[in-house]
Order: structure tokens, then sequence, then C-alpha cells
């Protein structure tokens, strides 16, 4: 039974780093979908938009979908454009932070939380998952003590490389700028910043996405497979990028089946 109340939790509430503003937009927050019990996994989600915007079909209805395996489960509002790296990542971090720190609350077990993104939301999470600090035992905010890095992945049609002719142009203006530095660029491409403390990953993309190409699920998983930690991979023949759950889809609606089994291995 879900026992989710869906309000807004800040994650900063006197404000968070980089804000232009107090509006919602320059206020991360995370919304809940929390199931009855103790200890109950987590996964955080981050829907896709190009670092534009945030899709609504890729929030409610995954956490609401995952509160169906038994995980409860948290939306990510993260700041989009005009806001610019390293705010988003700031956001992702910081949600990691807060979701541990406030595991009894939460009635969460704080060895078991997870991050999901989708297209951009992707990027989000495999930037998460490859640029987390560790705790910081010596912050004075409680949060920061907890440890900030997600215990697994899962990267649904991601955008992963900032590089070309892989990229999805968009996004990488939006997070970085008309005209980046070559060298931020290469830091924001997420298939470089892959190590041996990578957490484990689920990634899934159709062969035919024209709009974020196959490749850049193929360069992460490449570079998951060079470091030797855990991945899953599914590639489908079709589907237009964007579909979300794909409960219609006559190709891709098997992801989340998979992802059940695969999160289910994790202990999730």
């Amino acid at each position: 039974m879900t026992a989710f109340t869906p309000d807004e939790r800040l994650l900063w509430p006197d404000g968070a780093p980089y804000a232009e503003g107090d509006g919602p937009e320059d206020r991360p927050a995370i919304f809940p979908y929390l199931l009855e019990g103790t200890d109950r996994p987590v996964v955080i989600v981050a829907p896709g938009g190009g670092y534009g915007t945030r899709a609504a079909h890729e929030g409610e209805p995954i956490a609401k979908w995952l509160n169906g395996l038994g995980i409860s489960a948290f939306v990510l509002r993260y700041r989009v454009a005009p806001y610019k790296h390293p705010a988003p990542l700031a956001d992702a971090l910081r949600a990691v932070r807060t979701v541990r720190a406030r595991a009894a609350e939460f009635g969460i077990d704080p060895g078991r939380i997870g991050l999901l993104g989708f297209s951009a939301g992707g990027h989000l999470v495999a930037t998460a998952g490859t640029q987390w600090e560790g705790p910081n035992p010596e912050a004075a905010d409680e949060i920061d003590r907890a440890s900030d890095r997600p215990d697994l992945i899962v990267l649904c049609y991601p955008v992963i490389t900032f590089k070309d002719p892989h990229t999805h142009a968009g996004s990488r203006q939006n997070l970085l700028g008309e005209t980046p530095d070559a060298a931020l660029v290469d830091a924001m491409s997420a298939e470089r910043r892959v190590t041996a403390e990578t957490p484990p990953a689920f990634l899934w993309h159709t062969s035919d996405d024209a709009a974020v190409p196959v490749e850049n699920s193929l360069l992460f998983a490449a570079a998951l497979r060079e470091k030797g930690v855990p991945f899953d991979l599914h590639v489908y023949s079709k589907g237009v990028h964007g579909i979300g759950l794909a409960e219609d889809h006559p190709y891709a609606s098997g992801w989340t089946s998979a992802a059940a089994a695969w999160l289910k291995t994790q202990g999730f």
C-alpha cells in the first residue's frame, strides 16, 4: 500500500547553491511516493527533457510503477535551463544524500538507494553515478555527511556523451552553453568518467532512436565492461525517443519486466 504525500521536500530549505531566484524552478526538491513499512529500497527518478524541461510522463508514472514492484520512489525536480552545470548535478547528488540521511524517517534502507533517469535525466544519473564525491564527515550539515553514491543506476534511452557525432546537441547546449570548452565537454561525457567504483547499471535504448543515438548506451556499456562494473544492456529494434513506460509498444514494452528482474537481482 502506498502511503505517499505528493508534497515537495526541498533539498535545501534555506536556499539552493547557484540559485538565481526563489521560485519553484530555483528550489530543487524531491516528491515522495513511499510505501508503508521500513527498510524499503528506493529509487529516485529524474525525468528527461533535454535539460530544458522535465517530462511529466517520465516522473509520476515511473514512481508508481516502482511502487508496484515494492520499491519506494521519489521524483526529482532538478534545475534545468537557464541553469547550467553544475546545478543539476548538485541537485541529484543532494537528493541521494538527503534520502540516505533521512532514511529512517522515510522508511528507507540507506544501503539500497538507486537513481533512474530518462534521456537527459539519464545523463544526469550517469553523471551522478560517475562523479559522486562520497561522504564529508567534517560537514556542518548532517545531510552532507551522508554519502552521495547511488547503489545502482538505471538509464533509459540516456544521453551519455557530449562529444560529436553521437551527442544530443540540445542537452549539451542547455547544460554547458553554446560554445563549451572542449575539456568540459570531455569531462561531462559520462563514458569517459566510468571507474571500477561506478555502481551497477541497467541500460535500455532503441536502435532507431533518431533523437539520442543508441551509441550513447553502447559507449557507456563498453566503458562499464572495461572497468569490470556489472551491467544489463537491452536494445530494442524499433521505438521513437521518449516512450517512457512503453506499455503499448510492440518492441520496447519488455523493458519494464527486464528492469524489474534486474532490480530484484540487485536486492531491490
